[in-house]
């Protein structure tokens, strides 16, 4: 009886589309990555790295699962781009007006796994490009980086999906005719975009840590490799605001897990298992953002490293050092105005001075700042009412949240949340 071909592994037992689909979700970004720097071309490696998922569905089951599947997809990928150029070629448009890229000659199984890995940040450093518009960067690696939908990232924007898929359409067609080098640029040129790529990331990593839609909490494939690309970048350029963006996504992923329990539903910081939150992340955050901090060079991103320091030193909800990151949040203000910065504030100062006074900076909130569409700002202004013992307000704020939120954890916590108020 034959074995598996050369480079195949056995037969899994588990069923290999479920196979194909996790590595889908874990790794399609990174073979994209590596594809649009073999292609030159967005549009191209995109349809490449589809057709490589879909070979792979049809071949894994006669030959096995590759040794290394994600060489293999790059591979596969890079050979069927080819293959698509050359029919291109041949059958609708002369042959002098095609243009294959110069790393096609490149063997990605040739290639180290580091360079490979790196590729996504090189990714983010093209997407992140200074001849791009500023509003189309960050959505535009919000897309090919972290593979969020074009309907995730409008409703973030607060824009229509078209208006944005026309952004990052415009976006790829500048980088293709302006021949953008796919690539971290020198030392020189990273400060330049460096306010870009540390919000790519730290973007990267709020979608892994708190999923936008879904039926999970987390998206532990998006937040590790936040880290992972925070790490390369401390290593490329090791200044204050990136060792407190490190800082920042390590105390938050140190919480990780038990954030949710065993039916995946939501479990708030106030009710957390602290003694399971992961202390060796804590340790290299805490370091990363005092040295961060005795800089004096820091930005916003220390600063919210310094709070996440600071809910990670106490032992209890009760015992937490509010006025602390109430003042830390001022700080946070001068650099940072923004309104969703203002509305975790002033949850922190219901926390130091009660609910009433917290829900008065809320109130204000909502009538001067547009966030009346943000799921968080009805969640916060419920559990406030709740506290205060206004169960009419609380249940119509809940029901507002609830028609906010696209994620089902959320759901059901709120749900659970209402079900209560209406028991009493």
């Amino acid at each position: 009886m034959a074995g598996p071909a050369r480079g195949f592994s056995v037969t899994p037992l588990e069923p290999l589309s479920e196979i194909v689909s996790q590595l889908y979700r874990s790794e399609s970004r990174r073979v994209l990555a590596t594809l649009i720097r073999l292609l030159g071309d967005f549009n191209l490696a995109e349809d490449a790295l589809h057709d490589a998922f879909r070979a792979a569905l049809e071949e894994w089951p006669k030959k096995g699962i590759p040794a290394n599947p994600r060489a293999w997809l790059v591979s596969t990928g890079r050979f069927k781009a080819i293959d698509r150029i050359r029919r291109l070629a041949k059958f609708d448009t002369p042959l002098d007006a095609i243009e294959e890229p110069e790393s096609l000659d490149d063997d990605p199984a040739q290639q180290d796994e580091e360079s490979i890995r790196d590729d996504q940040l090189r990714l983010i450093f093209t997407c992140c490009h200074p001849a791009l518009s500023p509003e189309a960067r960050v959505a535009m690696a919000l897309r090919e980086v972290c593979g969020l939908t074009t309907e995730e990232i409008a409703r973030a924007y607060l824009i229509a999906p078209a208006s944005l898929a026309q952004r990052i359409v415009r976006a790829k067609a500048k980088i293709k005719e302006a021949k953008i080098p796919y690539e971290v640029p020198e030392l020189r040129a990273l400060p330049e975009r460096m306010h870009t790529v540390l919000q790519v990331i730290y973007l990267v990593f709020n979608e892994g840590y708190s999923a936008s839609s879904g039926d999970s909490v987390t998206r532990v494939d998006l937040s590790d490799e936040a880290i992972r690309l925070g790490r390369l970048l401390l290593d490329l350029l090791p200044t204050a605001e990136v060792q407190g963006l490190l800082a920042l996504l390590l105390l938050h992923e140190s919480r990780r897990m038990v954030r949710t329990d065993l039916q995946g539903d939501l479990i708030l910081l106030e009710d957390q298992d602290r003694s399971q939150w992961n202390q060796h992340l804590i340790r290299e955050g805490v370091v990363l953002v005092e040295a961060a901090l005795r800089s004096g060079e820091f930005g916003p991103y220390t600063l919210q490293a310094a709070i996440a320091a600071v809910h990670a030193a106490a032992k209890s909800v009760e015992q937490t050092d509010w006025p602390q990151i109430v003042a830390l949040y001022d700080r946070l203000l001068d650099l940072e105005p923004s309104p969703v910065i203002r509305l975790n504030r002033a949850v922190a100062v219901a926390m130091r001075d009660g609910p009433a006074a917290g829900l008065a900076l809320i109130d204000c909130l909502g009538q001067e700042d547009n966030l009346t569409g943000y799921y968080w700002f009805f969640a916060a202004k419920a559990d406030l009412h709740r506290r205060l013992g206004n169960t009419e307000a609380a249940d119509a704020a809940y029901q507002k949240a609830l028609n906010l939120t696209q994620l089902e954890p959320e759901r059901r916590y709120v749900q659970k949340r209402r079900n209560a108020l209406r028991e009493k």
